[in-house]
């Protein structure tokens, strides 16, 4: 009897170390009903204007807490790295049964506007680098990239790299943090005599990024017509506090060339 029950119990201590392996590989799903998920927008590129002055993205999800679809459009003067009216559209539908599909439509007749999207399409210019919100192996503050896909490379390399930079949180986010992150982002010539260039720097963190936790470059996105300048942009993923769990959501930096 004792051997029987000697057995039983190392039976049951099998079923459960078993069991422990089996929430552990499927962490993510049904063995973890108390993990926060934040607000993880969906970043899309739409372009460049035809004589690359102008470039637009959007963004879209569902708004964490709220369960309302949102869609974001940013319309961005390439030369002055600055918003172009009436950008940003930020649209939300105050309704849980609401689709993204129908928020991003109204974002879209808004931006129309600015730029139609059929000439961004024929401008959408060249995704020469991209790390998801998810990429682990990434280096979230560097990339380089061959602007273009000519081989071998006609181009010399691009190269940026990001520097998060600590502030004293707000009124409406020292509750959370004692700081908040803004960042610097400039632009390496690895050749010979080469310069660096500052492309941004944060002197106070706006209000419309929340209350950011982190940032990490997302990619690059080149516009080089047969003539006339070049321009680029820089994604930006912005991490910051949310109802849920972290937010991400996207800015762009941009830059022109002279000719």
């Amino acid at each position: 009897m004792a051997a029987k029950k000697f057995r039983a119990i190392t039976r049951e201590t099998e079923m459960k170390i078993h069991a422990v392996s089996v929430c552990l590989a499927v962490a993510w799903t049904v063995c973890t009903p108390y993990a926060k998920a934040g607000d993880a927008s969906s970043v899309n590129v739409l372009g460049f204007s035809g004589d690359g002055s102008i470039f637009a993205f959007e963004e879209h999800g569902v708004q964490d807490g709220s369960g309302f679809p949102y869609a974001n459009r940013f319309y961005i003067d390439t030369a002055s790295d600055s918003f172009v009216s009436p950008s940003p559209i930020r649209i939300r539908l105050d309704d849980e049964t609401a689709s993204i599909t129908a928020a991003r439509e109204q974002a879209r007749l808004a931006g129309e506007a600015i730029v139609s999207d059929a000439e961004l399409a024929e401008n959408s210019g060249y995704l020469a680098g991209f790390n998801a919100i998810t990429e682990l192996s990434a280096d979230p503050f560097r990339i380089v990239v061959n602007p273009r896909p000519v081989f071998p490379p006609i181009d010399a390399p691009l190269e940026f790299r990001l520097e998060e930079i600590s502030f004293a949180a707000s009124d409406t986010c020292a509750g959370l943090d004692d700081t908040t992150k803004g960042f610097r982002l400039v632009a390496i010539d690895s050749q010979p005599g080469g310069a660096t260039r500052l492309l941004h720097e944060d002197s106070s963190v706006p209000g419309s990024r929340g209350c950011p936790i982190g940032y990490r470059i997302g990619g690059v996105q080149t516009f080089m017509p047969h003539q006339g300048a070049s321009a680029l942009a820089v994604l930006i993923s912005v991490e910051s506090f949310g109802f849920e769990g972290p937010d991400h959501h996207w800015m762009a930096v941009t830059m022109r060339s002279a000719n």
